[in-house]
């Protein structure tokens, strides 16, 4: 505990508006996650005067020259994940500091119709101030902090300074339409012909086995199926999940945070408060959150497509509430942009001006992307437009042909630098749109191994980002009915036996693409030329390097994408003066070898 600063303690009345202080608060550590609760007016969801949009709460902390000012929420009573309260006379607002030391914080909480808007339309009446400070220490062992963009292809930990590689799930799309979250239901059980289909809300229940009895639950046992299902995935190497946040009049017609689904300006709080409790697990796990913020059917359902009042509040809220995590993802929304099945939808513009709403209005900054449709024709039309777009973080690619990911990956990533703003690729749907990724029970028939040979390491052999996979409409466990990730359990770990490779062998983010190297078209090769090589054979073919421009010796090592495990050393070596030199893989099926200089 550290008591209040002076500065704290001088804190006057402001405007004649009660101070309300707190006088001590326990330390935390750098990056840890604090939620500040302050007093307000009685309310509830119901209020005449909206709580949402009628008031606005901003905090400002501080240390030194570094000041972040973080929205705040209209929280119940403080408690609704367990409490399922829907009034009460808390805010709160969320924050992890990234510097240790002193912070202090100054918050008012502004009365005014449309508050939440600010500047000239949240203009009113400051009916709360707050004051306080705490102390940061230095963040705990293993801390990785949150992930930052200062590298044109790669976002890295701020903490651990590592690079970070996506090997996610991309299904179920409406993973939060989960029985034990408050006020979740479908608005319309009529499924379009020939697409996936799904009885009731999830459960999760073939993951209860994976439940820990240290791990987060609320309303007295709620939750376990899918927190024993992060921890699942966690334990398999899984670091990023998929989710829609909104996906009414779409597919599912099951998620949503609102009270509901045709009341698009008041929020469910207990609902959110216990999503939280699901992120924050995620989080503690490692993964990233990949926000999915609207469907292709509903990208115009809020101001027609425009970032007007009711958009700028929904995202308000979810940058409010969960914009704090160390990993965070805001995806525009799937397949955004023109299409011949939806009767409306965004145009470049409504893009762009989307994109920077995220850029002035999120204090942290995290990484802005689009779901892409999946032909590479749509995807010029529509998203060649916004290149040199500074604040556009990346595309989140969608494939219908998968085998494609290499090109297609180099392609977008040599457009982007050459408009001056790189753009990460990530591939976060694979097609066609029926199929996906097919389950581990499918073998030998189904389509893994060539998807971790075409899809998975062809998009990492380009400089791509990394893979959450897709299960398709009509595969079982599909899109909208999985209940058991373990379905696909195979692989995840050949999914996380690529990535390891990577962040252990390979120094990623100094190396280029180099297929020219290599005298097949269907073979990758990845580089630091000079330095280190990697070739990869997705059939199993022996591969022709060309090392001529290059000197010395280099060693030959081979990595086996199904199994990982260490490096397979025979004691092989090249020479540079041979120029073109032969790799011939130890084995069938897809392989990576490591060329090194010694």
């Amino acid at each position: 505990m550290r008591l209040i600063s002076l500065l704290s303690l001088l804190v006057l009345l402001w405007g004649g508006c009660r101070t309300t202080f707190t006088p001590t608060h326990p330390d935390v550590a750098k990056w840890e996650k604090m939620t500040l609760s302050f007093p307000g007016p009685q309310t509830s969801e119901q209020a005449a005067d909206n709580p949402f949009v009628d008031y606005r709460l901003d905090v400002t902390f501080t240390n030194g020259d570094r000041t972040i000012t973080v929205p705040g929420y209209y929280a119940a009573d403080g408690n609704a994940a367990q409490t399922g309260a829907e009034a009460g006379n808390q805010w709160q607002v969320r924050f992890r500091p990234d510097l240790t030391g002193e912070w202090t914080y100054e918050g008012q909480l502004v009365r005014a119709d449309s508050a939440y808007l600010g500047g000239d339309a949240g203009a009113g009446k400051t009916v709360e101030r707050y004051a306080g400070a705490f102390f940061v220490g230095d963040p705990r062992p293993g801390e990785t902090g949150r992930l930052i963009r200062d590298h044109p292809r790669y976002l890295r930990w701020a903490e651990s300074g590592d690079y970070f590689l996506k090997g996610g799930v991309d299904s179920p799309e409406n993973l939060l339409a989960y029985a034990d979250f408050d006020g979740t239901y479908r608005h319309d059980e009529n499924f379009r012909a020939g697409e996936s289909t799904t009885e009731g809300l999830h459960t999760y229940s073939a993951h209860l086995r994976d439940y820990g009895g240290s791990d987060p639950d609320w309303g007295n046992g709620k939750g376990k199926g899918l927190i024993g299902g992060l921890n699942y995935l966690a334990s398999t190497g899984v670091n990023s999940i998929y989710f829609l946040t909104m996906n009414i009049n779409g597919d599912g017609r099951d998620v949503w945070p609102y009270v509901s689904h045709d009341v698009h300006d008041r929020f469910d709080v207990s609902k959110l408060a216990q999503w939280e409790i699901v992120f924050d697990h995620a989080d503690s796990l490692g993964m990233m959150l990949h926000f999915v913020l609207n469907e292709t059917e509903n990208e115009t359902l809020l101001d027609g497509g425009d970032t007007g009042p009711l958009r700028r509040l929904y995202f308000r809220e979810l940058v409010a509430r969960f914009g704090h995590h160390r990993a965070v993802t805001w995806n525009l929304g799937e397949e955004n942009g023109p299409n011949s099945w939806s009767e409306s939808f965004q145009d470049n513009r409504q893009q762009r001006d989307v994109i920077a709403w995220f850029a002035e209005h999120d204090p942290y900054r995290n990484y802005v992307v689009l779901h892409t449709h999946p032909g590479d024709e749509g995807i010029t039309e529509i998203y060649e437009p916004l290149l040199g777009n500074q604040d556009l973080g990346g595309l989140s690619l969608q494939l219908g042909n998968p085998y494609s990911a290499n090109e297609v990956t180099r392609k977008w990533l040599s457009l982007s630098a050459s408009a001056g703003a790189p753009w990460i690729m990530t591939v976060d749907e694979v097609g066609p749109w029926w199929r996906g990724l097919d389950p581990d029970a499918n073998a030998p028939l189904n389509n893994q191994d060539s998807l971790r040979a075409f899809t998975l390491w062809g998009n990492l052999m380009a400089g791509g980002g990394g893979v959450e996979w897709y299960y398709g409409a009509r595969n079982p466990h599909n899109d909208l009915n999985l209940e058991d990730w373990r379905s696909r359990d195979r692989a995840y770990r050949w999914t996380t036996h690529a990535r390891r490779f990577f962040e252990r062998h390979l120094p990623f983010a100094d190396m280029v693409t180099r297929n020219e190297l290599l005298e097949g078209s269907d073979q990758f090769c990845f580089a630091k030329e000079g330095e280190l090589y990697v070739v990869f054979t997705p059939l199993g073919r022996p591969a022709t390097l060309d090392l001529s421009g290059t000197e010395g010796e280099f060693t030959v090592r081979w990595y086996d994408p199904r199994k990982g495990g260490d490096l397979i050393d025979h004691g092989e070596l090249v020479r540079a003066d041979d120029g073109q030199v032969s790799l011939v893989p130890p084995g069938e099926g897809d392989w990576a070898c490591l060329i090194e200089r010694r």
